[in-house]
């Protein structure tokens, strides 16, 4: 990797995400090296995917360069690559571009979508975790569009504006209240032609209530906003297959459908060699106690999603979100400072902040610790707290630029099919206008 040698301890650390950036920023200026290694030169804003994903915002306002951020940090060093192994006994790990030594290794891989072991859906759904799978759904919605238009079938029209989300946690929510945004106020204009009322939306979640974590006052909110936008919910309902062409439920309800966007899970994105003992198979995450040290292991830790710290308050590990992964990403930084110092470390507790969900134009839910409030107010609220969370002064201009923009024009600029996306069930349509 041509990392120099040097006197001081080696922190590694695996990811570039909310977490790993947060160990990275805490180590600044310290007596120590530090490796950042990620498969993307990136740092992805993943809580606003879903508007690049519906052309509300391009993908360059919610990356960040990782070297950008470290330029003028000594000691930091930045190696684009993913890492496909882990020795603990030499202290090692290894990678697409060669192996490195460690003296304190950082895991924080984050997650991917967790299909549960469908491997029908896994094939055909579409995957909203990263920058080019949401420019792979923006393309996909646009080109069935454009597909609609020219088909004479008015059953094969139907099932290319018909849109399916599996998932009611906050990215089904504001990915369907984003579509119904679309449906009701640009896809008209765009396609004056075709008939945009056959657009359907249908949002299915598999238990009796959306944003499930949230208050119940939320989840009603929510629910209520979505019908009121044209959303159809179906709650209580399980997916239990897609083959591209038939989504199959355990109930009556069958939707036939040419995009099936899949939020209805994720799962720790773990890395070959440590042992299975350490690994909680059902989420694929590492067991850490409560300083986030692998199990079993002395200078390997796991922060974010991919660790699972049980407590009685949290028997199945922290929620998978951005907060308890900034939380435990600073703490563990001041624990490795301390360490060092022959100082004594301290265990995590989770500040619970709130939860927060927008479900399209003045409409949004907010729960904070003391208050609960929903509609315009919570809106503003949540735009402001994702506003001054995005790194760089440019991308919070260019994504406040977007918004003023798109509110006042009720307008998506960025509905572009830069990157064509051939759709993976490849069925062929009539496409002779009648």
């Amino acid at each position: 990797m041509n990392i120099p040698q040097t006197c001081f301890p080696r922190v590694v650390i695996i990811g570039g995400g909310f977490a790993g950036l947060a160990v990275a920023r805490g180590l600044e200026e310290q007596e120590l090296q530090v490796v950042l290694i990620d498969k993307h030169n990136y740092h992805t804003f993943q809580p606003l995917l879903y508007q690049v994903a519906t052309g509300g915002l391009e993908p360059d306002s919610i990356a960040f360069p990782l070297r950008k951020r470290f330029n003028d940090v000594e000691n930091f060093y930045f190696r684009l690559a993913e890492v496909t192994g882990i020795d603990a006994e030499k202290k090692q790990i290894s990678s697409t571009i060669g192996n490195l030594e460690y003296d304190y290794l950082v895991i924080a891989t984050g997650s991917n979508t967790n299909f549960f072991g469908n491997t029908n859906v896994q094939k055909y759904a579409m995957e909203m975790k990263s920058v080019p799978q949401s420019l792979n759904i923006r393309s996909l919605i646009l080109e069935n569009f454009e597909e609609a238009l020219l088909t004479s079938n008015l059953e094969d029209r139907k099932k290319l504006m018909n849109f399916v989300i599996v998932g009611g946690g906050p990215t089904g929510v504001e990915l369907a209240g984003a579509l119904a945004e679309m449906k009701k106020g640009i896809l008209p204009k765009d396609y004056p032609d075709l008939d945009i009322r056959q657009m359907k939306i249908n949002l299915i979640q598999s238990s009796g209530e959306l944003l499930k974590g949230m208050s119940k006052k939320a989840s009603e909110k929510a629910e209520d906003f979505l019908i009121k936008l044209g959303v159809d919910v179906w709650k209580n309902l399980r997916v239990l297959d897609y083959n591209g062409d038939m989504v199959t439920t355990n109930g009556e309800d069958h939707f036939r459908a040419s995009t099936v966007i899949w939020a209805a899970g994720v799962k720790g994105e773990k890395i070959d060699g440590l042992t299975n003992e350490c690994v909680i198979e059902r989420a694929n995450r590492y067991k850490v106690d409560g300083y986030n040290r692998v199990e079993g292991y002395k200078n390997v830790y796991a922060i974010g999603d991919v660790a699972c710290m049980q407590s009685e308050k949290f028997p199945h590990g922290h929620p998978m979100m951005a907060q308890p992964a900034i939380q435990q990403g600073k703490l563990l930084a001041k624990n490795i400072l301390a360490e060092l110092k022959g100082k004594k470390q301290k265990p995590f507790k989770y500040n619970d902040k709130g939860s927060m969900a927008t479900i399209g134009r003045n409409k949004a839910v907010v729960d904070l610790p003391k208050w609960r409030f929903q509609g315009v107010f919570a809106w503003f609220v949540w735009m402001f707290v994702h506003l001054f969370s995005l790194i760089g002064f440019r991308n919070k201009a260019v994504v406040f630029l977007n918004w003023v923009y798109n509110y006042i024009r009720f307008d998506r600029e960025t509905r572009l099919i830069i990157r064509p996306y051939k759709n993976k069930n490849e069925y062929s349509f009539d496409t002779n206008v009648e």
